[in-house]
């Protein structure tokens, strides 16, 4: 089994984000969004490729690095030094192949809202993944990802699907509802995405065909989960 994992990249462009718009402040991939699904999937025995739009360095939010962020899967990657080696030297997406993998998921962090929303190299490829009929996960802001991927036959690959995301009620309860170049949650419905959310930081994870997609950082296991399930 062999798994395509993107995180955001690390900033060196002024497309790819690891600050929140103008504010100054840090922003990354959300760690417990990668190492959950990282090691649920090793676990099982994949193949995991970690990439990022320009490759690298990936960079972690700060705020989930913190002790009262952490898990045991976070502090589990911390102290793993092949994962902080694959964390440090991602592939770039450019090189990624979906006929050599299983699945793509992609992990959240406000950072997306900026690098994922905007990479054409990063739409192609989820396209071709639809295209092969593969897993396609996307969790928290990664859904962000999507926004510019269409089907075969041109329509956005979210339209009448049912899919979920950070919402806008907890972008508002985190006080970046102004900050974010969109709200994830009102663009997927504008694509014509059949938007469901939980209680704020509640677990949630749903599939529809070949797309899976989770909440927040709480969905990250859920929806690893269910990439499992699909692929068996």
């Amino acid at each position: 089994m062999l798994l395509a994992y993107v995180c955001p990249p690390h900033s060196y462009c002024s497309y790819l984000h690891d600050r929140l718009g103008d504010t100054g402040q840090a922003t990354g991939c959300w760690f417990e969004e990668l190492a959950c699904p990282y090691y649920t999937f090793l676990e099982v025995g994949a193949t995991v490729t970690l990439a990022s739009i320009k490759g690298g360095q990936a960079p972690l939010d700060p705020k989930s690095i913190l002790e009262d962020s952490q898990t045991d899967d976070t502090i589990r990657f911390l102290a793993d030094s092949t994962a902080q080696d694959a964390l440090a030297n991602t592939i770039a997406i450019a090189q990624i192949d979906a006929g050599d993998y299983d699945a793509i998921f992609l992990s959240g962090g406000h950072g997306t809202m900026w690098d994922f929303a905007t990479s054409s190299t990063l739409s192609n490829l989820i396209e071709a993944f639809d295209a092969e009929e593969k897993i396609i996960a996307a969790v928290c802001h990664a859904p962000a990802g999507l926004v510019n991927v269409k089907t075969a036959s041109g329509e956005p690959l979210v339209k009448g699907k049912l899919v979920t995301a950070f919402s806008n009620s907890e972008e508002k309860a985190v006080d970046l509802d102004t900050v974010v170049p969109f709200l994830l949650e009102t663009r997927l419905r504008e694509l014509g995405a059949k938007f469901e959310s939980g209680p704020d930081w509640g677990p949630l994870a749903k599939q529809d065909g070949n797309l899976i997609t989770g909440q927040n950082p709480a969905s990250s296991e859920p929806a690893a989960q269910a990439v499992l399930a699909a692929l068996a």
